[in-house]
């Protein structure tokens, strides 16, 4: 059985950990913790990136497309304006291979499959740019 523990350490610091392997994520706030770790907005971020990966991958997987490589550069944007909230999570992704059209298209569908985006609120954007035949 997986279990996620959330422990609030002081000093606005929190650490997840993953049972019974002991992954740990450190967490802090940025506005009044220092800011150092991850923050709350920019997991939530990842996670909607990492999910449309994982998406993409599953249809890579299928379709024997060669996905190794890719990175997404995440940035979001909101939390300085009506705290707290995210208004806006841009997603690029950069792709090493150049695939067919109808390949790309594809991809780019398996990304907007990913089922967080349909759990975050119509009032936050979620911007994605595919960048296919990226040079690493």
């Amino acid at each position: 059985m997986i279990t996620l523990k959330v422990r609030y350490d002081g000093d606005q610091h929190v650490t997840a950990t993953k049972e019974p392997d002991h992954n740990v994520v450190a967490i802090d706030c940025p506005y009044t913790g220092k800011g150092e770790e991850f923050s709350p907005a920019s997991l939530l971020s990842v996670s909607v990136a990492s999910c449309m990966l994982l998406s993409m991958g599953a249809i890579a997987q299928r379709d024997g497309l060669d996905l190794t490589g890719t990175v997404v550069d995440v940035s979001f944007k909101g939390m300085e304006k009506r705290f707290p909230h995210v208004d806006s999570i841009n997603l690029v992704f950069g792709i090493p291979n150049d695939f067919r059209p109808r390949d790309r298209k594809k991809l780019e569908r398996a990304a907007g499959l990913c089922p967080l985006v349909e759990s975050i609120g119509p009032e936050t954007r979620v911007e994605t740019t595919f960048n296919f035949g990226v040079a690493q």
